[in-house]
């Protein structure tokens, strides 16, 4: 058997009326098949001829184009902080990841397509009329909290209070969730992008050094918080502002912290907020059974510990974070009628 983690997007039996989740994520997209499981999980980057908008790569083949193109062609992001923000590249993803599903053209899909709790209705219409482009029969939506906490085993219909913080790509999404719906909720458009571009941003200010967001993606892989006394200096390479030479420099961790401590507060602050809007019991129940951290800014190395630290609270990371929230998406869409209650 082929784990969630392991399989392909290529290679399966053509598929024709089987129902899909989809996590569209600013940074990845999952895509889980009925029956199957996780079929797609990709960037979520699109590479296009300038001159026609013409759509020549998606996924992991665009993203080894990054930073890397002639100037008839360039890569975009079709998401930004958690929604569309290029209906057209979006829609030419969509169908770019279908392709290597091998969906069949006469297929006419349901799909349960997870999206931030924060969005407005604009930005729902659109997510709905992206997926009906796509030749979906049916359309549902379920908020990004809600289904990263049934993809990692909890019963959310109890009247028991369970605090879960998803840092996806572009956005952090807290809320408080008992009795199948959100007591409590804080959206913030600050995630996993946000960080690349505040480690980008230090080193452009504080040494002049110019450096790519593989680059700075690779030294929040590596260093993470900076927090902890086992990491150790990082290498990084960049052009040097003044001179125009490529140039390496060696960093302690201690800097990284600094470069990402603003984007950390901003979500600790957000945090705090559902905290203070949660009922006295509820609370309780957080307090007895902690916070849970998914989405890939769970795997960010020390902040639960920094997380420990500000709220005095017991700080859990998800098995697997990155797959919490479409494998919730994929549960929901096994069993629709179960989950009738939470989906719009």
């Amino acid at each position: 058997m082929i784990k969630d983690g392991q399989r392909k997007s290529r290679g399966f039996s053509q598929i024709f009326s089987k129902d899909i989740a989809i996590d569209l994520g600013t940074a990845n997209t999952l895509i889980w098949v009925k029956g199957r499981g996780i079929v797609v999980n990709e960037p979520s980057i699109v590479a296009k001829t300038i001159d026609t908008n013409k759509v020549i790569a998606v996924g992991n083949e665009a993203k080894e184009m990054l930073g890397k193109t002639h100037h008839n062609l360039t890569t975009v992001r079709p998401l930004r902080d958690g929604v569309i923000a290029d209906f057209e590249m979006a829609d030419g993803m969509i169908q770019g990841f279908i392709r290597k599903m091998n969906l069949s053209r006469i297929a006419r899909p349901r799909m349960v397509i997870c999206i931030p709790s924060g969005i407005t209705p604009v930005e729902q219409r659109a997510v709905r009329e992206s997926a009906e482009r796509a030749n979906a029969r049916e359309v549902f939506l379920i908020e990004e909290p809600v289904a990263a906490a049934i993809g990692i085993g909890l019963d959310i219909s109890q009247p028991v209070g369970n605090m879960i913080v998803d840092i996806g790509g572009g956005t952090t999404e807290i809320a408080v969730i008992a009795l199948n719906g959100i007591v409590a909720k804080e959206a913030i458009r600050v995630g996993g992008d946000e960080q690349d571009r505040a480690i980008m941003n230090w080193f452009h200010d504080e040494h002049k050094l110019d450096i790519g967001y593989a680059t700075a993606e690779r030294i929040k892989i590596e260093v993470g918080t900076g927090y902890g006394s086992k990491l150790v200096s990082v290498n990084v390479k960049g052009r040097d502002m003044v001179s125009g030479i490529p140039k390496t420099m060696v960093i302690p961790p201690e800097e990284i912290r600094k470069a990402l401590w603003e984007t950390l507060q901003q979500i600790i602050g957000a945090m705090k907020r559902a905290l203070e809007r949660t009922p006295a019991e509820l609370s309780a129940d957080i307090l007895d059974r902690g916070i849970i951290l998914t989405g890939g800014g769970a795997l960010l190395k020390g902040f639960d510990e920094i997380l420990r630290e500000e709220t005095n609270l017991p700080v859990h990371v998800a098995e697997e974070p990155l797959l919490s929230v479409v494998r919730g998406t994929g549960m929901v869409l096994e069993d629709l009628k179960h989950y009738a209650s939470i989906m719009f």
